[in-house]
């Protein structure tokens, strides 16, 4: 593959978690309060079937079940999971048991698809993970063990669906919209019945909810999950779970810029760490093999 192939399909899969840090804000400032599910179902749902109307080809035999099981892991089951720990825990501790997403992958890649485990990705998500605590946590930090479960829940069902999307691919006579847009669907259909029966509907909504779900749906769902599923064809599983960590960045920079919240020097000094870990966790170009020297040949040789 072209080195500069390669950083263009890196930077590309990087707009994913750069947008998806935007849902802190829009989630807060133009949505309904304390209504997260369903703000996750609308996102999933809506941009999967917005999706499908591109789309018309059908998932057939046993397709149907692994994309039955990619939405439930990329979609349905982490999302319930992020709010669930987001619920118990802090939002900063909630983000850093959840940064432990680049080990579980290799983790779970090594046990069971025979991948190599690297020792500079294994520093890469070091320094990411200490470069998260750096941005997201504060002193008064309280641990909820069903928080941490929740959110290891989470992150192992995002890692194994990054490991298990890369493994089987897409049918081949469907395309990228349409494989990401059953994903979106079937996760999205798994997540309505548990946000029906734990949130209500809002009585009214107003034009900025509106326009608030309408963002999550167009540029956090179609948008964010095209690009991403693309990028885990493309790129290696692990360097794709490491680009998840510009979420954090993205929601504390745009926090800093739109609320006028605080940034720290340490907090500076965390998103550097996650570039860096990002940087080092980037796909490595082959090695070219060493050819031979041989003797000229002489005359008499020939």
């Amino acid at each position: 593959m072209n080195k500069y192939q390669t950083l263009m399909d890196v930077a590309l899969t990087a707009l994913a978690p750069i947008v998806w840090g935007s849902t802190y804000i829009v989630t807060t400032e133009l949505l309904p309060d304390n209504l997260p599910l369903l703000a996750s179902v609308i996102r999933a749902l809506g941009a999967g079937l917005i999706l499908l109307m591109f789309c018309k080809i059908r998932p057939t035999g046993m397709w149907w079940g692994k994309i039955a099981v990619l939405g439930l892991l990329n979609i349905g089951l982490f999302f319930y999971c992020l709010f669930a720990a987001a619920y118990y825990l802090p939002g900063g501790l909630a983000a850093l048991v959840m940064s432990i997403q680049p080990l579980i992958v290799m983790g779970l890649g090594a046990i069971f698809f025979q991948n190599k485990l690297s020792l500079t990705h294994i520093l890469s998500a070091v320094v990411g993970v200490s470069g998260i605590s750096l941005l997201v946590l504060n002193s008064a930090v309280e641990l909820n063990w069903w928080g941490v479960l929740f959110g290891l829940i989470g992150t192992c069902s995002m890692a194994l669906g990054i490991l298990l999307t890369k493994h089987w691919g897409r049918p081949q006579d469907m395309s990228l919209l349409g494989f990401t847009g059953w994903q979106l669907t079937l996760g999205g259909l798994m997540l309505l019945p548990v946000a029906l029966w734990y949130e209500d509907f809002p009585e009214a909504l107003t034009l900025l909810n509106i326009s608030g779900y309408a963002y999550l749906s167009l540029v956090g769902g179609v948008f964010g999950y095209f690009v991403w599923f693309r990028g885990i064809e493309k790129l290696n599983p692990v360097t794709t779970s490491f680009l998840g960590f510009l979420s954090s960045v993205s929601a504390c920079l745009l926090g800093y810029v739109i609320l006028g919240q605080s940034f720290t020097q340490l907090q500076l000094v965390g998103s550097i760490a996650i570039i860096v870990s990002v940087y080092m966790a980037r796909p490595q170009a082959p090695k070219q093999p060493s050819v031979p020297m041989t003797a000229p040949t002489t005359s008499s040789q020939r």
